[in-house]
């Protein structure tokens, strides 16, 4: 069976919670069909990857989206109806790549991911096969989240894009033969706005071996936050952090270090950086895993959440617990709520983190081996997968 893979990014490295995602579900799949990767790509670097991506024996085609035409193309439509999100997500050769692979390798399903890459789908010459779209999360709903957070112009914009995307996601849901999202939270979501699509919930895993911990845990005072940095969710909640919360932390404990750990920092958090506060940035390292593994205790502040954090997931499959917002936590698996402690305020999520950090570290550990981990392994997470795509093949694509 032939699969063609939408992405909106390389699905490679697996750096960043949409990627890790991508990757798994094309290194899953290549093992049982013939897989074709088609996906946008920002930069040089991601280029480079495509090499990388192939030697998990799939077909990759990498086409430029030209960040700076489509920022200008966005910005002079701000008044039309097209949600900002494919503007953005645009490429000049991609509708040539698609119509070439399509008269050589036609596909038996397309398998579209995000919301994004979901309109590709629904336009010739892909419109005529069966479509299965990954959405992940709700994305109108995070705008809507950060309209209601944001000083204007802002939250004009998002709220305009949450608009003009839930009505996108609508069509897409009701065309698609199945909607895939992280967990029961976006489903309810996605249910609200096409109540009449087939929505399917399709966990995130995580991949222990690689996080475990090779030594004893930390016993300094150090706590750690992993994300990419200029996503606005995370540079929302990390400055939420650093000035509501680490000032009670350090007050209490004087000798506790910050490390906001990730690529492209927004300016804003390249200021945070000071060693006499005890907050140190890292920008882009080639492996986070060591700011784990000498970490006591990971934080996911973020006001704004979707879907299921990665970012948790591996801290705890690092040996760390977790200080979560509410948002954060409800996007959790139960399996993994033992190893999180839950800060509802500023006030609270410094208590919280000062509790851990006054456990031994022994203990800190035993916290975060009480997730039950194991049951989230990318094979069986995405085992129902398989099963739907040959499923969806057999179907014919519904006229939008």
């Amino acid at each position: 069976m032939r699969l063609l893979f939408l992405t909106h990014r390389l699905p490679y490295a697996p750096n960043r919670g949409d990627r890790i995602r991508a990757y798994h579900i094309v290194k899953s799949l290549a093992e049982r069909m013939d897989v074709e990767v088609v996906s946008l790509v920002h930069d040089d670097h991601e280029m480079a990857q495509a090499e990388r991506l192939r030697q998990l024996g799939v077909r990759v085609s990498a086409v430029r989206a030209p960040r700076f035409r489509n920022l200008a193309n966005a910005a002079l439509r701000l008044a039309g109806r097209r949600p900002l999100t494919h503007l953005l997500l645009d490429a000049p050769g991609l509708t040539a790549a698609l119509g070439q692979i399509v008269a050589e390798r036609p596909p038996d399903v397309v398998l579209a991911y995000c919301s994004g890459m979901a309109r590709f789908a629904l336009e010739p010459p892909l419109a005529a096969f069966p479509l299965v779209v990954d959405l992940v999360d709700v994305d109108s709903q995070k705008w809507a989240s950060l309209s209601q957070s944001s000083p204007p112009p802002m939250r004009w914009i998002y709220a305009r894009e949450a608009r003009y995307l839930a009505d996108f996601e609508r069509t897409m849901a009701e065309a698609a033969t199945a909607t895939l999202v992280v967990n029961d939270r976006e489903g309810d979501a996605l249910r609200a706005i096409a109540p009449a699509g087939r929505v399917v919930v399709v966990p995130n895993g995580v991949d222990l071996g690689p996080l475990a911990a090779p030594g004893a845990p930390e016993e300094r005072p150090r706590v750690v936050f992993c994300g990419v940095m200029n996503y606005t969710p995370n540079v929302e909640g990390t400055m939420w952090f650093c000035q509501s919360v680490w000032p009670i932390v350090r007050q209490r404990r004087p000798d506790a270090h910050l490390s906001l750990v990730g690529s492209d920092a927004a300016p804003a958090i390249r200021r945070l950086h000071s060693p006499a506060n005890g907050i140190e940035v890292t920008g882009t390292v080639e492996d986070v895993r060591p700011y784990l593994w000498h970490s006591a205790v990971a934080i996911a502040p973020l006001l704004t959440a979707r879907g299921i954090q990665n970012k948790v997931l591996e801290a705890i499959g690092a040996g760390l617990p977790v200080v979560v917002t509410p948002q954060v936590f409800e996007g959790l698996p139960p399996t993994v709520g033992a190893a999180c402690r839950i800060g509802a305020s500023a006030e609270l999520f410094a208590e919280e983190t000062l509790a851990l950090l006054a456990l031994p570290a022994s203990e800190r550990r035993r916290i975060a081996g009480d997730a039950q981990l194991a049951e989230l392994s990318w094979e069986s997470q995405l085992r129902a997968l398989h099963a739907l795509l040959v499923d969806s093949s057999g179907r014919h694509a519904i006229a939008v």
